[in-house]
């Protein structure tokens, strides 16, 4: 057996130009995978209020980010996840709603969009209250080393968000409420606005998960 030398860890750097072939491969015209996940995480038997979420991504300057791989991981309609590790509560497990979308911001207009259901009070870690409604959010494109992470809450549970223990540990002066989603109704549907700024006066908080 040969030992190598030691030596130096190459540098890093970021993702190249076209990494959002690998990322969003159909919407950048790619058919390579056998399973595309996509921006819809109910099917029509799924339990729950069904709303839309959008939003841009906003670089330092306020431009849109147009080729952003954008995830979101939720609970169900009764606060339970779809993953074997979330039994310890014993929350009601939907068989119908995936519970995980992926989808990119729009070349063009810099939107993304999921269609999903507005989640459930989750259980907190160790089992201490409640957590207010929520969408954990993952975001990755060139340009970022590492994949950023953030949650989307809902600006109308006032009384779940002030019993929220992650948003309790944000001061209001330290960006709480760029968090909130805002609501409105649009050609009947119920929409929740959520733009994230990457950096700047505006920055999302981010999380250290």
């Amino acid at each position: 057996m040969t030992v190598l030398p030691y030596t130096p860890e190459t540098p890093s750097q970021t993702a190249g130009p076209y990494v959002h072939i690998g990322l969003i491969p159909q919407q950048a015209g790619f058919d390579i995978f056998q399973n595309n996940f996509g921006n819809v995480l109910f099917v029509p038997e799924t339990p729950g209020e069904r709303i839309r979420i959008e939003g841009r991504i906003l670089d330092g300057t306020g431009s849109p980010v147009r080729d952003m791989l954008v995830e979101i991981w939720q609970a169900n309609a009764a606060g339970g996840f779809s993953h074997p590790a979330d039994r310890q509560y014993n929350q009601p497990v939907d068989p119908s709603f995936r519970g995980w979308g992926r989808a990119g911001t729009d070349f063009e207009t810099g939107v993304y969009a999921f269609e999903t259901i507005k989640p459930g009070r989750v259980i907190g870690r160790r089992g201490h209250g409640l957590m207010a409604p929520h969408v954990n959010f993952w975001l990755a494109a060139r340009g970022v080393n590492i994949g950023l992470s953030t949650r989307m809450y809902f600006a109308d549970e006032l009384i779940a968000n002030a019993e929220d223990p992650v948003l309790r540990m944000i001061e209001p002066a330290m960006r709480r409420d760029t968090l909130l989603a805002r609501r409105e109704q649009r050609d009947g549907k119920t929409v929740y606005s959520f733009d994230i700024h990457l950096q700047g006066k505006r920055e999302t908080v981010f999380f250290d998960v």
